[in-house]
């Protein structure tokens, strides 16, 4: 009343807005270069711009960055062909696993996944007869600019952490006027609903989402466990919330979380002992706004953990340990498809994280099924609620069973805020 606006203005207006300013910007005589993780967000992008410009002025390149799920690029090929292109995949897996050789802290492995695409496309659009007339477009979010903080979504905002798609080099890009990001302004369940506008299938618009830098960031590196100068205190702070039926351990890693306005880097708590999944709940709320210096808290499958030493096992992005992740995220997401989670869940990250749990050389994976619509904010599914328990155990069982080297699985119990969807 106060405005004299109107709630009327639709994701309908919103496209046609979107294809006019890829037309105003590409132009007459550009070509469009669009770059395709296979995700929901670039594959809405590719098909956005197609429809602004015509499938004869896009180049679908999908670049295999060997850090992706198992058989994704073959899947992306797939998915691009179902809206008319023809992609290019480009294999490059074995420059970003050099670039990527012993690299342990998260800010740098995104950032070397960033400019290693950027490279990497470069060369493409390089090679393309000499063209000079060829622009990049790339399926941006809001969160993503938010959480980065891109001058594009705020002068004032903290960065959480990086983005592939707002690195320096796709700065560079966007500063020099070559970089198409239609749905810079959209968020996820907005991408959904334009994406099914635009044609695309149900098995695309609802694909689990997939950051960028692929499972790059969800395998935490470490080279030894990370106990600072706070490490006790806060392990004692966190003793308080232990009883006959609990164990709160706290764990020498750490998990990214925004808590205020601003990023947080700190350690993660784990819970073992009874599964009473609202008691759990109620403490995963509890811990991370009574102990200051943890962000993240899990529940620990199994045996409650023993007092002792906890170490990790020295971790980088190593072939062993992508095929390691990689078995169990096609575990986690088949049972997913085959029980119909993909459209009740929103996202469900498979972590793998070096603590060895009393058995040298070992890993453990860590389960997130999370609830959100826009991904500023969300909750962790509920087991029994949101995720049946059966198809939860059942998960937790293929894991230890099938995929070697791997000590326990965990479930994230956290909300967002205080930590982030992803780990890193």
């Amino acid at each position: 009343e106060i405005s004299g606006l109107k709630g009327d203005f639709t994701i309908q207006d919103r496209r046609i807005k979107a294809v006019n300013e890829i037309r105003e910007q590409v132009g007459d005589k550009n070509r469009v270069l669009v770059l395709v993780s296979g995700g929901v967000d670039s594959t809405v992008c590719a098909a956005l711009v197609t429809e602004a410009v015509g499938a004869e002025r896009v180049i679908a390149i999908h670049i295999d960055n060997g850090v992706m799920r198992e058989g994704e690029s073959a899947e992306v090929k797939t998915a691009l062909e179902s809206i008319g292109l023809t992609p290019q995949v480009i294999d490059a897996s074995r420059e970003f696993l050099a670039a990527l050789d012993g690299v342990t802290d998260t800010e740098e492995k995104r950032r070397i996944i960033g400019d290693t695409f950027i490279k990497v496309s470069k060369r493409v659009m390089e090679g393309l007869a000499g063209d000079k007339n060829i622009m990049l477009a790339q399926g941006t979010l809001r969160p993503d600019l938010i959480e980065s903080a891109s001058a594009l979504a705020s002068g004032n905002a903290q960065t959480i952490k990086t983005h592939h798609n707002d690195s320096p080099a796709v700065r560079e890009f966007r500063a020099t006027g070559r970089l198409l990001e239609p749905l810079r302004d959209y968020h996820k369940d907005e991408v959904r609903e334009l994406g099914t506008q635009l044609g695309l299938p149900d098995s695309i618009v609802w694909r689990q989402p997939f950051p960028g830098p692929g499972l790059a960031i969800r395998i935490i590196c470490a080279d030894s466990p990370y106990e600072g100068e706070e490490f006790t205190a806060t392990e004692k702070a966190l003793s308080q919330f232990n009883s006959n039926d609990i164990q709160a351990r706290l764990l020498p890693i750490k998990t990214v979380g925004v808590q205020g306005d601003g990023r947080s880097y700190t350690y993660l708590a784990g819970i073992s002992g009874a599964k009473e999944w609202g008691k759990l709940m109620r403490l995963a709320r509890e811990i991370p706004t009574g102990v200051r210096g943890v962000n993240r808290v899990i529940y620990i499958f199994g045996d409650p953990i023993s007092e002792g030493p906890l170490a990790v096992t020295p971790t980088t992005i190593t072939p062993d340990v992508l095929f390691q992740l990689r078995h169990a995220d096609s575990i986690v997401n088949e049972l997913l498809f085959k029980h119909g989670l993909h459209r009740t869940v929103s996202q469900v990250p498979v972590i793998s994280f070096p603590m060895n749990f009393g058995t040298p050389g070992n890993r453990s994976i860590a389960i997130r099924p999370f609830m959100t619509k826009t991904f500023k904010t969300g909750m962790p599914a509920i087991p029994g609620r949101d995720i049946p328990e059966d198809v939860l155990q059942e998960m937790v069982d293929k894991i230890l069973s099938e995929v070697d080297g791997i000590s326990r699985v965990a479930y994230d119990l956290t909300s967002k805020p205080p930590a982030t969807t992803e780990w890193e």
